[in-house]
């Protein structure tokens, strides 16, 4: 895989520094097109950072509006907000998370399934996207788009199948952004609504790189009806005193946390998904080694690299520092928070609390996203404001 992405934080705030003259209207205008993997210069590429919270929501947006009017340079703003949105609505429905976690351990791997992976299917711009996908862990957006429609009703493959294979190899493979994504292609987040590829929209947005034929012309209307929303659940009181901080590839700038009266003693990390792309697990491996020392050196603490996700290396950890409280950025529903949830009642019975500190953007714009983006889309101004 080509060097497109630096795991660490000088490399996204330099990613973010080059980017933010292009971010007004020149973006605007020139998002959709997919040039290829050799010019991305109409595009942020900031999406691994923001991902893995290297660089934050509301530091990007502000470094964007400090040279740009937000008349401008809304578009931009708004797909840094998608992120925030489809974290916000999977939280309230996390039984989503759960049913889509049993469909990819259960639905069967078929022949066309292989052959969609390998980029072996035969449809030009299909190929092309899955080779590259594998090659750089990065597709744009619009590809993404097109890819998941290909795959859902023209080679008639499982969504989940295809969400797993995106979230496999995408070094941005965030769980909310991905997975509701690609059921919004299938039809199942907004009702009766899909997303169907169309020809001429491949040939005229990658200027003519790809000219396909023989795409799916309908797509059948899908087959779950709506889910209920759950309201967030309000921030637990912060700890005070000493304090262990543990980091995990959700959230890897906890300087920007609130951490109140806390004083942090020690810093660990929790190891990176295994069951990805090597290059994608170890992006996510480097950049919390990146965060770990950047960390351990402003507080001056201890710090350590977990090699496994148990709760005895945890507590053991926790002992030897004294620690009776652990708090780390509150990790949205996903891979981590499964991990998490697993890891609490452990520690509560070693009488050792893990607290989770939730940013306050989050907690300002999840409650909005009960509906769909563009009532959600109508806050963003006064999200920024706050």
């Amino acid at each position: 895989m080509s060097q497109i992405f630096h795991p660490s934080r000088a490399a996204g705030l330099a990613a973010l520094d080059a980017f933010v003259p292009r971010a007004g209207r020149r973006y605007s205008e020139a998002r959709n097109f997919d040039d290829g993997p050799g010019n991305r210069s109409n595009i942020s590429m900031l999406s691994p950072y923001i991902r893995h919270r290297i660089i934050t929501e509301q530091e990007v947006i502000r470094r964007v509006l400090a040279h740009h009017r937000f008349v401008d340079a809304e578009k931009f703003i708004q797909e840094v907000c998608w992120r925030t949105y489809w974290k916000g609505w999977l939280e309230m429905r996390s039984s989503v998370w759960a049913v889509y976690q049993t469909d990819i351990a259960t639905l069967p791997r078929s022949a066309a399934y292989h052959a969609a992976c390998a980029g072996e299917t035969g449809i030009d711009c299909f190929d092309a996207w899955a080779v590259e996908l594998k090659e750089t862990g990065y597709l744009h957006n619009h590809a993404r788009m097109w890819f998941a429609s290909l795959w859902i009703f023209t080679l008639g493959l499982p969504w989940q199948l295809g969400a797993d294979f995106f979230y496999h190899h995408l070094l941005d493979g965030d769980p909310a952004s991905n997975t509701l994504s690609w059921r919004w292609v299938a039809g199942l987040q907004t009702a009766g609504k899909t997303y169907l590829a169309q020809a001429d929209n491949i040939f005229r947005f990658t200027n003519g790189r790809f000219n396909p034929t023989a795409f799916a012309q309908s797509a059948g209307p899908p087959s779950e009806g709506p889910v209920a929303a759950v309201p967030i659940k309000a921030n637990p009181p912060l700890p005070t005193g000493a304090v262990g901080l543990l980091l995990t590839e959700e959230d890897l700038h906890p300087e920007s946390l609130d951490l109140g009266g806390m004083h942090i003693t020690a810093v660990a990390a929790l190891p990176a998904i295994a069951n990805r792309a090597d290059a994608v697990t170890r992006f996510a491996h480097d950049a919390l080694g990146e965060a770990l020392l950047r960390n351990a050196a402003l507080s001056r603490s201890s710090s350590v690299m977990m090699q496994t996700v148990d709760s005895d290396s945890l507590i053991a950890w926790a002992q030897a520092h004294q620690l009776k409280v652990i708090a780390t950025a509150y990790a949205p529903v996903g891979p981590i928070s499964d991990r998490l949830a697993i890891l609490v009642p452990a520690l509560a019975a070693a009488d050792i609390a893990l607290v989770p500190i939730r940013r306050e953007w989050d907690s300002a714009a999840w409650p909005h996203a009960a509906k769909g983006f563009f009532a959600f889309k109508d806050k963003i101004p006064g999200l920024i404001g706050a």
